[in-house]
């Protein structure tokens, strides 16, 4: 029988796992797997940081719902991705990090790039093991996606010593597995379910929060069904932006706070009770709850629950939409959310058509919304521009909007688009940086150019932090509140141009539509330099909304 090393162990089971291509930034102590990929026709996208494998890893997941794998080298090159595995633990989601290991033969000796990185990955993953014997890689692996996916989703991490991968093994020693993860979808209490169809047929006034979830559970059309069957408004939170269509008459956002402090029943589906909805605050005290979540843990977590229920979104939402009678209740409370939605659009709209300079980023963000096309993913890589521009922007369909999820982590607008391009090469992907983002990983637009995956990247330049700036300016004035916080005004676009892409810098509103449209039409990796106003801040960072 042929002979197969570690590495090749490792590309035939990710093959057999669907994976189409890895993440990664090259080292001696991984490099078997890369010949293994090469066989197995997987591709190989090396990056100029491992932060940035670990992201693209995390932005596969989301948009393929095929685990994501990035691969990286020992030592510094596990710690280097740490940033992007503990982002994709608070954001759920199920990626696979294969790290590096000296060899077990020189363990504990103090070998090149040796430390024990296990235990330093067991806190932001759902599995961190090793690899002791190369003939077990395949149900290691199985086992780590199998954990990645298990309830509540996230990363998993594995490592694997330079000798276990190097070693040759006979192929008829090995089981890969074929099917490592069942398919089934976990299913709600059905007297639970009944009881929240219960409240919701009595509700006058009930709102629902859809979160990440919903779009990870692809719950798009149950969702869909749902709240067309029960009349019932509907926000849209963090990858759930998209799942319903914008012109849906059940889809609203500017008027979330009102109508969870006026809602009599509110359901939350897929998004916890954290610094997001005020732990829970946010809704109406005598409201009552209905909580569903693949998370055990997360069920009645800050807030009290009428009805709290651990399930599958979309399995949840198919009991509950057969369990529910057709709206009848709700048009008054509709019409008034509406209503509302239409004049805080109008108060926005002398900001949103805004000609002063520097620029307004509400002007920014409706030239952005205009510019997206119907299959856009958008991707949004920033503070205070992005909070603003959240209510502005809207992504034509589900899983077109990608931001970094509440770990707030800059720096993932450049990994994530070029996820998004390599795994969907015929789609629009378009960026919201801040500059202060961009800064982060901004240098691997080099693998953008490298792997000629263009895109349109839009740095919203204030030249400051401005989201943190605010807060230390109200706390201590302007002789200390701009200490550690502003930024050059610097020409990103130049830097872009240096590295083989595409270039544009804006200074006057009039002239942000032609410069997308010939970033868009360049073919290749741009970078629009729009010059914005850092005296204007977003509501929720005026009233401290994410601190309290």
């Amino acid at each position: 029988m042929a002979g197969l090393t570690g590495g090749k162990l490792v590309a035939k089971t990710l093959a057999t796992e669907g994976v189409q291509t890895i993440f990664t930034l090259c080292g001696a102590h991984v490099m078997d797997i890369y010949s293994g990929c090469l066989d197995e026709g997987i591709r190989i996208i090396d990056v100029r940081h491992e932060q940035t494998a670990a992201h693209a890893a995390d932005a596969w997941t989301r948009l393929t719902g095929v685990p994501g794998v990035a691969v990286v080298t020992a030592g510094p090159g596990v710690t280097d991705a740490v940033t992007g595995v503990a982002n994709a633990y608070r954001a759920q989601v199920p990626m696979l990090l294969i790290g590096g290991q000296a060899p077990i033969r020189n363990l504990l000796k103090g070998g090149l790039q040796e430390m024990n990185s296990v235990d330093m990955m067991r806190p932001i993953t759902k599995f961190s093991g090793t690899v002791f014997d190369t003939v077990r890689i395949p149900e290691m692996i199985g086992l780590a996606l199998r954990e990645a996916c298990n309830g509540r989703p996230g990363p998993s991490f594995l490592e694997i010593p330079q000798d276990v991968l190097d070693r040759e093994v006979e192929e008829n020693e090995v089981r890969v597995p074929v099917q490592s993860r069942s398919q089934c979808r976990l299913t709600g209490d059905r007297k639970l379910v009944a009881r929240a169809a219960g409240l919701i047929a009595k509700a006058q006034r009930p709102a629902l929060i859809a979160g990440t979830q919903v779009w990870s559970c692809r719950a798009v059309e149950q969702l869909r069904l749902f709240v067309e069957r029960a009349g019932i408004p509907t926000y849209l939170n963090g990858a759930a932006r998209g799942c319903l269509p914008v012109d849906s008459p059940h889809a609203f956002n500017r008027t979330r706070k009102f109508a969870l402090s006026k809602a009599d029943v509110v359901l939350v589906i897929g998004t916890p009770f954290d610094f997001r909805l005020g732990y829970g605050s946010r809704i109406a005290e005598g409201a009552k709850i209905i909580q569903v979540d693949l998370d055990y843990a997360e069920l009645c977590h800050n807030r009290d629950v009428e009805v709290a229920i651990q399930a599958d979104a979309g399995a949840f939402l198919e009991d509950l939409e057969g369990a529910v009678s057709p709206a009848g209740g709700t048009r008054q409370w509709l019409d008034e959310l509406r209503t509302m939605e239409t004049e805080l659009l109008e108060r926005e709209s002398r900001f949103l058509s805004s000609d002063a300079v520097p620029i307004h980023p509400l002007r920014l963000a409706r030239e952005i919304d205009a510019f997206l096309r119907d299959d856009s993913i958008l991707i949004a890589d920033g503070g205070d521009t992005v909070t603003m521009s959240a209510s502005v922007i809207r992504p034509r369909g589900p899983g077109q909007w990608l931001d970094p999820g509440p770990l707030g982590t800059l720096g993932v607008g450049t990994p994530f688009a070029i996820a998004a391009k390599a795994a969907m090469p015929g789609r629009d992907v378009v960026v919201l940086f801040g500059d202060g983002a961009f800064g982060l990983t901004g240098f691997d637009y080099d693998t953008l150019i490298r792997f000629n995956l263009p895109m349109v990247g839009i740095v919203a330049n204030n030249g400051a932090w401005n989201q943190v700036r605010y807060v230390q300016l109200l706390k201590y004035g302007p002789q200390k509140g701009n200490t550690a916080n502003l930024l050059h005004s610097l020409r990103y676009d130049r830097i872009i141009e240096a590295m083989g892409g595409h270039g544009e810098h804006v200074t006057e509103p009039g002239e942000i539509r032609a410069a997308l449209d010939r970033a868009r039409n360049s073919g290749k990796p741009s970078c629009v330099n729009v010059l914005v106003d850092r005296e204007t801040f977003s509501s929720s960072t005026r009233d401290l909304t994410i601190y309290k």
